[in-house]
């Protein structure tokens, strides 16, 4: 390599990459680092993120609390978290003047609300410090060499590094699987996480566009309870509380080839007991009132008037004329409607694969693997993935930063 300085290879431009970069540049000037991004730009998901706003990152600044946001990956980041956590990452974009909001839920946005800025920071950064960027870059073959690494580009051309970060993203459009494992590193079945519940037979179909603020969802037979909003569409069901569902129960929902029922608490925390409740005082105070005259401030109109239809109840009958059997169904509608599902729809805005690299077999103290001396990991292609809301960027920055700091910090 020119320039008489040792070399390290940084492969994957999306946000763990990009960090992992950009951190040693900053922190080893002595090194040349090389950004080696197999497609045609670099930051692809940092710019359809959020709508095209970039959720950068969760207003979470306890490890502890912000782990539990992880379905896979929770106890080694709590630790990594330490090190490296939200509050960090607000600091460190706004020294360089991308200054951020927190919104109600918690998603923390740059105030520009265009996920542009973001990355004119960080290109504005890796040119700054040097960090040389490959577009069409596709990295073909690994070796190790002694203490050195020899990667293979595009097929035909060759690299002698001393150190390399893998920060692939999903290992599904990678082509280094069989070369990982040849390294003695094992991978988790690839899967997808966060994704909208496709219903063939849609009772809801209707209503697509209607949301509810407050809603629980678990898959049946045993899943966790999942609390949010859910937005009903023309396929299916979407939504914060989904996309959460489909996280914790990525795998499960996978060996039943997405064939299962859902079950949905229109009114979220409230118990049956409490809604059975409501529903018999409802009969007493609206007495005269007609059914289709919406009781419940937290369900869109058309929503209640739907749960009422399947109900099978009329909407002109007065409250005093309700049956016990027609209000038991009611509340069945109301607190745990059953849906059918069959198939996913995958939101590509929030895409995020459940499975990778074995987390057991990287040492997150630095991110180095466990087998080989100069080869690290950051991001997505290791098997942890968050909830939707940021968590999955924040993973991002942490991951990169700390083996960044690993790679420049170590004599090379």
């Amino acid at each position: 390599m020119s320039g008489g300085k040792k070399t390290v290879a940084v492969i994957g431009g999306g946000a763990a990459g990009y960090f992992a970069a950009i951190t040693i540049a900053e922190t080893n000037p002595s090194l040349r680092v090389i950004l080696l991004e197999a497609g045609s730009q670099v930051l692809r998901k940092v710019k359809i993120s959020g709508g095209g706003r970039c959720n950068l990152t969760h207003h979470c600044f306890d490890p502890k609390e912000l782990s539990t946001k992880y379905p896979r990956g929770a106890r080694e980041l709590r630790g990594a978290f330490h090190r490296w956590q939200p509050r960090d990452t607000i600091e460190w974009f706004e020294q360089r003047e991308v200054k951020t909001k927190v919104e109600g839920d918690g998603r923390m946005f740059p105030v520009t609300d265009d996920s542009q800025t973001v990355i004119n920071c960080l290109r504005s950064e890796a040119s700054k410090h040097g960090v040389t960027e490959r577009l069409n870059t596709r990295v073909t073959a690994l070796r190790q060499i002694e203490s050195q690494w020899e990667v293979k580009v595009n097929g035909k051309e060759f690299l002698i590094v001393e150190k390399v970060c893998l920060a692939l993203g999903s290992l599904k459009q990678s082509s280094l699987e069989q070369t990982l494992a040849n390294l003695g590193h094992t991978i988790s079945p690839l899967l997808p996480s966060l994704f909208a519940f496709n219903l063939p037979q849609h009772p809801l179909k209707e209503l697509a566009g209607v949301a509810v603020q407050n809603a629980s969802v678990r898959t049946l037979p045993k899943s966790i309870i999942q609390h949010g909003p859910i937005l009903i569409t023309h396929r299916g069901l979407s939504g914060p509380a989904i996309l959460r569902a489909s996280a914790w129960d990525a795998r499960e929902l996978a060996e039943v080839n997405y064939q299962f029922s859902a079950e949905i608490n229109w009114l979220g925390e409230k118990t049956k007991e409490q809604i059975r409740k409501k529903l018999q005082d409802l009969r007493k105070q609206r007495a005269v009132k007609k059914l289709k005259h919406n009781p419940f401030s937290e369900l869109p109109k058309r929503l209640w008037e739907k749960i009422v239809e399947l109900s099978g109840i009329d909407l002109e009958i007065t409250w005093a004329h309700l049956s016990k059997e027609a209000m038991t169904k009611l509340l069945n509608q109301l607190t745990a409607h059953q849906a059918e599902v069959s198939g996913k729809t995958m939101n590509k805005e929030e895409f995020v694969t459940c499975g990778g690299i074995n987390i057991k077999e990287v040492d997150f103290r630095t991110m180095e693997s466990k087998f080989c001396l100069g080869l690290y990991f950051a991001g997505e292609c290791l098997d942890l993935d968050g909830i939707t809301g940021g968590f999955n960027f924040q993973a991002a920055w942490t991951t990169g930063r700390i083996a960044g700091l690993a790679i420049s910090g170590n004599k090379v």
